[in-house]
């Protein structure tokens, strides 16, 4: 069954309208669907709706069958990853792959070292962009609660704005540092931060700078990972021990 996102604006006691132009363009003129045909309609708050399709206009107007609640039982964990945008293209694939893995916030961060260098209109186009990848792969991975994707932030206001996490981590490869099973065994933090660093690492002063903000710097093995599978591997293992 094919499923959509759809603002709790658009969802009344008995119906559903879609109205993004992407979207109704997508189910008349490349899925091909039609009226009377079953479709699963999500609001990004946790609901789902099974639904069937009513009228095919300019708007598309859906009738719901049953609305399946969404489950209120607090997250064991809140993960949040703030990663430095790497070069390419790649942070397109960290944020699929992090939603995929469960993360509930997402921030691509500037570091020192980040080579990548964005104005303020392509800043903007890209941030459309996360956001659109990210509601693709809640999509594809049936999760029916969206995850936030924050515009681009500068490491020192991320650090400032760090109070509101339990546990704060930064992966990074030199000096004193703990492993993630040792901190997270003893744990019960449920509100998490991690920092994951560029090409080049953190320098010693944004090192210095997280760790004197409460930051524990922590290894993630002795390899050096490159920055897509160092966020994907730090959202792995937490989602995978946290509270285990």
């Amino acid at each position: 069954m094919h499923k959509f996102f759809v603002p709790a604006a658009g969802i009344l006691a008995d119906k559903i309208i879609i109205e993004d132009r992407e979207q109704t363009h997508h189910i008349k003129n490349v899925l091909k669907l039609k009226v009377g045909e079953k479709v699963a309609v999500f609001d990004g708050s946790g609901n789902e709706y099974n639904c069937v399709i009513r009228e095919l206009k300019n708007k598309i107007y859906l009738n719901i069958e049953k609305k399946i609640p969404a489950d209120n039982s607090p997250e064991k964990v809140k993960l949040t990853i703030a990663c430095a945008i790497p070069k390419k293209a790649k942070i397109d694939d960290i944020i699929d792959k992090l939603v995929q893995l469960g993360v509930s916030r997402i921030i691509p961060l500037m570091t020192e070292r980040v080579v990548v260098k964005l104005d303020k209109p392509k800043e903007a186009l890209r941030y459309e962009r996360w956001k659109k990848i990210a509601l693709s792969a809640a999509k594809q991975c049936k999760r029916n609660s969206l995850v936030v994707i924050e515009p681009v932030k500068d490491f020192k206001d991320l650090i400032k704005q760090s109070r509101e996490f339990d546990l704060k981590l930064i992966p990074h490869l030199l000096g004193d540092r703990q492993s993630l099973k040792e901190i997270l065994a003893g744990s019960e933090a449920s509100n998490i931060l991690v920092l994951i660093g560029p090409e080049g690492d953190f320098s010693e002063r944004e090192v210095s700078l997280a760790i004197a903000a409460g930051f524990i710097p922590v290894t993630l093995g002795d390899l050096v990972l490159r920055v897509d599978t160092a966020a994907i591997a730090a959202a792995s293992f937490i989602r995978l021990y946290a509270h285990h």
